[in-house]
């Protein structure tokens, strides 16, 4: 066997003229450092910005706050009387929610993460509707087209590319769209998010990333998951600019949120904003979060609330005074009241609507197992079934109608 040369190209003679330069591609198709986040999460309230700010902006933040709030525990007090079978929160987060459904123009969609039932609450969607999934009655529990809000999705940032192809075909077709997509920190861990990123910023598709940065993927810690500076520094190796913002700042997020918004809008492509928030609660309350971090932490974060915050702002500014913030109150309250209600009523559920929603036309193995079914429900109840293999009106059937 031959035995190779230890010689290296460098070291033959005439080498010192080899020095071949890389070809063109490999250079920057844009410069990093306009795409780079500030060092610090940008902030408007307790800085001049806040003197500047929208009133009218501010005291409808401070009111969705408190009644996103009162949405969180109500919600959460649902699970403990057995009405929803688990419920993520966003208790902390509100600012966040919140602001992502503001900055929305009526043709705008918005690609939710099952933590962000708020945000379609925010978004117009009734509380009932959005609780509808995690009681589990339907899949969706509300018509995605009528309120451009996607499915709340419940594997970790499978939205991504959905809200990426969406607004990519927008942009195709012409239309004023633009897609809002949020995530948490856990969600930047999988593949779909490089892969949703990566084809936005080569399509320049007129999409917004929301990450939500509430310190925990579960019980796993944001140090474990990225040695990253922040999560929005990964926008740079995309080609977008990351932003960097207190989640907890309602103001601050709504202003980097539009900012980002109208930048995908006018052609400039997509961005990364990333908020720095915290999960007081826990994951859900099928979570034990004493297992993985202690209370302590926790109090910290109640100093930084996202209410507290705003309302101290307000009363700094004198926008906002005790009848303003009881009747702000009380509209949370009437809220939660009618979610009360409308949840402790016991759904009226069809078996059959299982086949509605699947596919335009039914295919050939759905009407089988519809008439199956439809033959199984109606041995149960004692008689045959007087529809026939077909159903009355017939391959489709009338189940599954929209709902």
């Amino acid at each position: 066997m031959r035995k190779s040369s230890s010689t290296t190209v460098q070291e033959l003679p005439g080498s010192a003229a080899y020095r071949p330069s890389p070809p063109p591609a490999w250079r920057p198709r844009t410069d990093p450092a306009p795409l780079l986040p500030d060092p610090e999460p940008f902030r408007v309230l307790g800085t001049d910005a806040a003197t500047a700010a929208d009133p009218e902006l501010l005291l409808t933040l401070y009111a969705q706050l408190v009644r996103g709030r009162r949405y969180n525990v109500q919600a959460t007090a649902l699970t403990k009387q057995g009405r929803l079978a688990v419920y993520p929160s966003s208790t902390g987060q509100e600012a966040c929610e919140v602001a992502a459904a503001l900055v929305l123009r009526e043709q705008d969609w918005l690609f939710p993460s099952y933590r962000d039932t708020l945000a379609a609450v925010a978004r117009g969607l009734d509380p009932v509707q959005a609780l509808t999934l995690l009681r589990g009655d339907w899949h969706t529990g509300y018509d995605p087209y009528e309120h451009r809000i996607a499915p709340l999705c419940t594997p970790l940032a499978t939205q991504l590319p959905h809200a990426v192809g969406l607004a990519h075909a927008a942009r195709l077709k012409g239309d004023d769209v633009v897609a809002l997509a949020l995530v948490g920190d856990g969600g930047t861990s999988e593949g779909d998010f490089h892969e949703a990123l990566n084809f936005a910023a080569v399509w320049r598709a007129p999409v917004v990333f929301f990450v939500q940065n509430n310190g925990f993927a579960i019980s796993v810690p944001l140090a474990k998951q990225t040695a990253a500076p922040s999560l929005a520094h990964k926008a740079v190796g995309y080609g977008m600019p990351g932003r960097l913002v207190d989640g907890n700042d309602a103001p601050a997020v709504h202003r980097v949120l539009s900012e980002a918004m109208e930048r995908a809008r006018g052609g400039g492509g997509p961005t990364l904003v990333e908020a720095v928030t915290y999960r007081m609660d826990a994951h859900t309350n099928a979570d034990d979060a004493t297992r993985y971090r202690g209370d302590t932490d926790v109090d910290l974060w109640r100093d930084h609330d996202p209410i507290l915050l705003l309302e101290r702002e307000l009363t700094a500014l004198g926008l906002l005074d005790a009848g303003r913030k009881q009747a702000v109150a009380d509209a949370a309250e009437e809220m939660a009241a009618a979610l009360r209600e409308g949840m402790n009523a016991d759904p009226v559920l069809d078996p059959m609507d299982l086949f509605g929603q699947v596919y335009a036309e039914r295919t050939g193995q759905l009407r089988e197992q519809a008439a199956q079914l439809r033959a199984e429900l109606a041995a149960a109840e004692g008689h045959e079934d007087p529809a026939g293999p077909e159903g009355p009106e017939g391959p489709e059937g009338p189940e599954g109608g929209d709902r």
